[in-house]
């Protein structure tokens, strides 16, 4: 099964957004998506298991019925403070390792379907404890990376720093998502996606604007998966 993960530029880019645009757009090329949020930090509790918020939209977008079980299997870790996730973990006692999320990865991606959609949290080199990070898992898990743009002042620096990483590591970048997850356009919005288009090794799956009252399904229209096919 192909692997894709999603990062972003930073913890409010809007990773979320785009994974259930992204699932909803690759559904209309008739793939079968498997869903996969290794982490997450933020959590409420609903009978008796913490459920996170993106992680309960990636298996909404992917038709998953919620149940003890089928969470956890989209959702291994999940803790209830809106922290670094390693931070979160040390306060619940928990060990995240790289091991046991590669190992719940395989058995996940053994599953019928034909691309697993893997959501990050945070941003691209968050801690997973004191030695491995998310970007860690990305590369021994083999997975092609797309890229969420966060369209504010600064995003140039982070999306070239992010994206050298990636390719540092010898991962494919996929692709990169521009997102509007502010109110208001940054100054020189289309000076800065022409940049970005000049400067990042990937094509363009598109750019998705503020839209709060629009569904994934809506948004999926703003990308061109093509390439990913």
């Amino acid at each position: 099964m192909k692997r894709i993960f999603i990062t972003g530029t930073d913890t409010d880019a809007g990773k979320t957004t785009c994974a259930t645009a992204l699932i909803h757009a690759l559904r209309k090329h008739s793939r079968q998506i498997v869903p996969l949020k290794p982490v997450a930090a933020g959590a409420e509790t609903v009978v008796g298991q913490l459920r996170n918020a993106d992680a309960l939209q990636l298996m909404e977008a992917c038709d998953i019925a919620v149940s003890i079980n089928s969470y956890v299997r989209v959702n291994p870790f999940c803790f209830a403070p809106p922290i670094a996730p390693h931070i979160a973990a040390n306060q619940a006692g928990v060990t995240v390792n790289l091991a046991d999320l590669l190992q719940h990865t395989d058995v996940v991606a053994s599953s019928h379907g034909d691309i697993l959609i893997i959501e990050g949290a945070g941003g691209w080199l968050v801690p997973l404890n004191d030695t491995e990070s998310l970007a860690d898992y990305a590369q021994e898990a083999a997975a092609e990376v797309v890229l969420v743009v966060d369209m504010k002042l600064g995003c140039l620096s982070h999306a070239l720093l992010t994206a050298a990483d990636i390719e540092r590591r010898g991962l494919k970048l996929a692709g990169w998502i521009a997102n509007q997850p502010q109110g208001t356009a940054m100054s020189e919005y289309n000076a800065n996606i022409a940049t970005l288009k000049q400067l990042l090794r990937a094509p363009c799956l598109g750019e998705i604007p503020y839209s709060p009252k629009a569904n994934a399904g809506q948004l999926a229209d703003f990308l061109n998966v093509n390439s990913m096919l």
